[in-house]
């Protein structure tokens, strides 16, 4: 009898435990359904709730860090993907997550250091070494960058993102002969590569070689015609080369 009783109390652990499980599942996918609604302020109270009955469900911490980063309350939903870590400091959409929220919040330093724990999750994956570069490159840090750059090279010589990256990189350290010879790697394997020209263009004009220069700025132009960046550049080319008219009429086009 007793043999039955014991049995009988694991047997509704077991469905208590269940139940509780689905009941959680249920919040979530109420929460998700109200977060493709935009009711991003119900979306949180659903993932509150399946979060409540489960500190450890990673998938609510998760989704209540996107409906926190859409309506742009990037310090909370910070928080919210810490949750997921403490779970599982494994959970890569969780490192993605604070990626994001820390570039709406301009902190490209704290935004590289997320992206250096996805690096470290898939580290044969070029592009993870291309974010995190490209992040350490926007804080300013471009030697790190390059030896990022470099990681990605590794995986596929020809990653033509991260040779350009790295070129401008180089631009910024002042090693514009390094960085031209990259930039012309890029052109190599894709003509219409329109910011390597542009870049071109930009050694080119501060090395006083301003025809060259407004060359390098019009292939761009050509490759996109939208692109006002290449056409503000070509401006000072042409009036450092007394083509004053001209500049104008580009300037009064802008």
């Amino acid at each position: 009898m007793k043999n039955v009783m014991v049995a009988v109390s694991l047997c509704l652990i077991i469905l208590c435990t269940l139940c509780l499980a689905e009941e959680t599942d249920y919040y979530d996918w109420k929460g998700l359904k109200a977060y493709a609604a935009k009711n991003y302020t119900d979306s949180i109270v659903y993932f509150d709730m399946a979060i409540k009955q489960d500190p450890n469900y990673i998938d609510a911490w998760l989704h209540r860090g996107d409906a926190q980063r859409a309506m742009k309350d990037y310090n909370a939903s910070l928080q919210s993907y810490e949750g997921a870590l403490q779970a599982n400091d494994k959970t890569k959409a969780a490192w993605s997550g604070m990626i994001e929220a820390y570039i709406a919040l301009n902190d490209y330093l704290q935004a590289a250091h997320a992206a250096s724990k996805v690096t470290e999750i898939e580290p044969n994956k070029k592009e993870n070494w291309l974010k995190e570069g490209s992040l350490l490159q926007m804080h300013g840090e471009y030697e790190s960058a390059c030896k990022k750059f470099d990681s990605a090279l590794k995986l596929d010589p020809n990653y033509i993102d991260a040779i350009y990256r790295k070129a401008i990189s180089l631009m910024a350290l002042g090693n514009n002969g390094e960085a031209m010879s990259l930039l012309d790697q890029v052109l190599a394997i894709d003509p219409k590569y329109k910011a390597a020209h542009n870049a071109r263009g930009l050694i080119l004009e501060a090395e006083g070689k301003y025809a060259q220069a407004r060359v390098a700025y019009e292939n761009a132009s050509r490759i996109d015609p939208q692109w006002t960046q290449p056409r503000i550049n070509n401006v000072h080319s042409l009036q450092a080369l007394g083509m004053t008219d001209e500049a104008m009429k580009i300037f009064a086009a802008l």
